[in-house]
């Protein structure tokens, strides 16, 4: 063999480590483009919940609701004025 074989198989042997790297560089970025979609979804839904929780305490915490519910479940009233006693300390 001479020199110029050895060149060659020398660069076949390159070429191979090279290929085998980018191989592995490519898959290794498809992963992390997974993790990130997955991890970005776990964001957007994340939002989503958030906005559903503050249309939900939006409806809980409007104005006389819990008069409604006062009137409504318990039976109760707004005490007419010459009912209203004051208690001074």
């Amino acid at each position: 063999m001479n020199g110029s074989h050895v060149a060659i198989a020398g660069l076949v042997v390159v070429n191979l480590v090279t290929a085998a790297g980018v191989v592995y560089t490519k898959h290794q970025s498809r992963m992390q483009f997974k993790e990130l979609r997955a991890v970005q979804q776990a964001i957007d839904d994340a939002n989503i919940e958030w906005g559903r929780l503050q249309i939900e305490e939006s409806t809980l915490a409007r104005f006389g609701r819990i008069e409604d519910l006062a009137a409504r479940k318990l039976n109760m009233r707004m005490p007419e004025h010459h009912e209203i006693k004051m208690v001074v300390k």
